[in-house]
């Protein structure tokens, strides 16, 4: 009788747990391998997952001269508009599309076009502070942090800065010591304790990303 008890029990869970909105939070340091690991668990969700990065909710700086802006630290948390990423999450968790902001980081500005953002069972959440604000943690069902040595996450953004964002050697190196790595070991570091599952190596781990994506197949 208890076994069948068990199942029924069992079972109900797992309908429940199926029937909502599944938010997964994937932190570390600039560098670590986040993006990367967010678009291969959106890949294998067939469809059923959808990708913000904190990344497009920087603060409109479009406002400020260049030497204004270059003066500003990226990599605390008062440079991000976490009031908009938090109410977006919501929104789609309560099954309501957003407009996901855009923005340039040649001109730390935030574009005039959004792209819309329909909601889908999963809602996965990458960014190097998601964990250091109280307000958005509490918005994950699972937290997942990155784990990746220091010196492989700044050469893969010295790489990344220069390919993709228009930047010089000089002023990625300048930037890393002067906030990034500061920031790293005051908010992201410490903020690693808040999470669920740590992948170690960066996103280049099968196994880890084969453990993540069997417990969200269970829960879809």
């Amino acid at each position: 009788m208890f076994k069948y008890l068990f199942v029924i029990i069992a079972l109900a869970s797992s309908a429940m747990f199926a029937s909502e909105k599944i938010i997964v939070g994937i932190s570390g340091g600039s560098g670590s391998g986040k993006t990367t690991l967010a678009h291969k668990i959106n890949e294998a969700c067939f469809g059923r997952a959808i990708l913000l990065c904190q990344d497009s909710y920087y603060k409109d700086f479009s406002h400020m001269s260049s030497e204004e802006r270059e003066q500003i630290n990226f990599d605390h948390p008062d440079s991000l508009d976490f009031a908009l990423l938090k109410q977006h999450i919501l929104d789609l968790k309560n099954n309501k599309a957003i407009q996901r902001p855009s923005y340039d980081f040649c001109t730390h500005s935030r574009q005039k076009t959004t792209e819309a953002l329909l909601p889908a069972q999963i809602v996965i959440v990458e960014g190097i502070l998601l964990f250091a604000v109280p307000e958005i943690l509490e918005l994950f069902d699972i937290k997942i942090f990155i784990d990746t040595e220091d010196d492989i996450r700044l050469v893969r953004r010295i790489e990344r800065d220069i390919k993709e964002r228009g930047r010089d050697l000089k002023s990625v190196t300048e930037q890393y010591l002067k906030t990034v790595k500061p920031m790293y070991d005051k908010f992201v570091r410490t903020s690693k304790q808040h999470a669920d599952v740590v992948v170690l190596h960066g996103a280049e781990n099968p196994m880890a990303l084969s453990v993540i994506l069997s417990k969200l197949r269970e829960a879809i």
